[in-house]
């Protein structure tokens, strides 16, 4: 008996030496193969579907005015419709590379041409002062391009955002990316991102001419919830060159335990490359002449009930004073976005958002969106 309890007594010490000698080991050896350190694979996804309603006779929901006896626009002045239906892959290959793909399935509904496919990139991690990203992405040049659709306060990004995009200069792009955090330890923290991209917009075989846009932004934390931010940009269109800048300003102050206050704005100015492309020949004017320049304020009031089913309560307006192509063509145009927002689960994977936008242009045009207008919007939201 004894021998037994003394076998088992020097077995049960071997055993213990050789996992603590294992775990030593593991600790201090350095790894050989970061192949697929860390791999993984997520997907996820967004759904927005909406009801609009034209709440001004004569103009449709997108806009438009048309006159009664006009077949050529659309007289529909309500309808359900699916604003987004998006998919997300994202792919960590180890600790320093990753990968995403972003689909939208709604554009499948109209006109696919240049279109559908959203994100597409590869990045490489190499610190939080050093990243790089390329293939098809949004260019870092305001507020906006940070913040996916799910989880902006208002019912779609600004008209100032849309124009910008339409000349190239914001919204999905095709190129390359470097950014990174600096001094995150000091008293002032700031954020970099530079690039270039094609700059004819997303899903094109190749750029539209030789020349590439290039972009900086710069961000400091002036405070813990106040950021100020800095961009310039230039680039061309068909060897067309021109350049668009802007500055902006965002912070979040609490108003009590359960109530804080949000707050965005941004000031843009550049220039108009799509009026230039679309312009007649015979009328065509300097590239110069074309340009934009906008600004919004957009205040966001959020009060977190944290009830078993209702978690929030959001209240925002935001105003919009856009000038397009002000050079050739002045109209001023002026956006107010009133919303409440009500969310079901946290992070906003379930809400509903009721609003309206009421559009007001200096010199109303018939059969064309220069209209003042107003429409009602109805949107269910679901993350997963």
């Amino acid at each position: 008996m004894k021998y037994k309890i003394g076998v088992s007594l020097l077995l049960l010490s071997l055993f213990t030496g050789i996992i603590q000698a294992s775990e030593k080991l593991s600790s201090d050896t350095t790894i050989m193969n970061y192949s697929a350190f860390k791999r993984s694979v997520a997907i996820n996804g967004l759904m927005q579907t909406r009801y609009v309603y034209s709440l001004t006779d004569n103009v449709n929901i997108n806009g438009v005015h048309f006159d009664d006896d006009n077949t050529s626009i659309s007289h529909n002045t309500n309808s359900f419709l699916m604003r987004r239906v998006r998919v997300n892959t994202r792919a960590t290959i180890n600790d320093h590379f990753d990968a995403a793909v972003l689909i939208n399935l709604a554009e499948f509904s109209g006109n696919t041409t240049n279109r559908v496919l959203e994100n597409a990139f590869i990045r490489y991690h190499k610190s939080k002062s050093f990243n790089i990203m390329a293939g098809q992405f949004r260019p870092f040049f305001g507020p906006e391009d940070m913040l996916p659709a799910d989880i902006i306060k208002s019912l779609d990004y600004s008209n100032q955002y849309n124009l910008f995009s339409n000349s190239g200069w914001q919204s999905f792009q095709i190129g390359v990316a470097v950014y990174g955090d600096l001094n995150t330890d000091g008293k002032l923290p700031f954020h970099y991102y530079a690039g270039a991209y094609n700059g004819n917009n997303r899903n094109q075989p190749l750029d539209n001419d030789d020349r590439k846009n290039y972009y900086g932004r710069l961000e400091a934390d002036l405070a813990k919830n106040v950021r100020i931010g800095i961009n310039a940009a230039q680039g061309s269109w068909t060897d067309q060159k021109g350049h668009a800048w802007g500055g902006d300003i965002s912070a979040i102050m609490p108003l009590a335990k359960c109530f804080k206050f949000e707050l965005i704005s941004e000031y843009k100015e550049g220039t108009n490359f799509a009026e230039f492309a679309a312009a007649p020949a015979a009328e065509k004017r300097a590239v110069g002449d074309y340009y934009n320049r906008g600004f919004y304020v957009f205040p966001n009031f959020r009060y977190e009930c944290n009830m078993p089913r209702l978690r929030s309560i959001e209240f925002s307006s935001r105003y919009e004073y856009l000038q397009e192509n002000y050079k050739v063509n002045d109209n001023l145009r002026q956006t107010v976005t009133p919303m409440v927002s009500f969310e079901f689960a946290d992070d906003y994977y379930a809400r509903i958002e009721v609003g309206c936008m009421i559009d007001m242009f200096k010199h109303d045009i018939a059969n064309t969106a220069q209209y003042s207008h107003n429409t009602g919007v109805v949107q269910l939201q679901v993350r997963f």
